[in-house]
């Protein structure tokens, strides 16, 4: 059960620097670190995402979901306890 705020999702493959840092969570570090992974390949999943950018984490990755950051337009889902 998700509610879904007014803001404009804001996908990790297609988000430019500002649409990135636009998210609440993401300043000029970690959006210059998304866009220098991307240049490698598209991010796969949330899983992908996290192993591959340093400082994105569950909390994290839950926290810049609900700010509107999505993975290939999906929300992240915390994997089970």
């Amino acid at each position: 059960l998700f509610a879904v705020a007014a803001f404009a999702a804001v996908d990790v493959n297609k988000a430019t620097q500002a649409e990135l840092e636009s998210v609440k969570g993401i300043g000029p570090d970690i959006a210059g670190k998304i866009l220098d992974e991307r240049k490698k390949g598209s991010f796969k999943d949330w899983a992908d995402l996290m192993a591959r950018v340093r400082g994105i984490r569950n909390a994290k990755a839950a926290k810049l979901s609900e700010a509107g950051l999505t993975v290939g337009e999906a929300s992240y889902a915390a994997p089970p306890k």
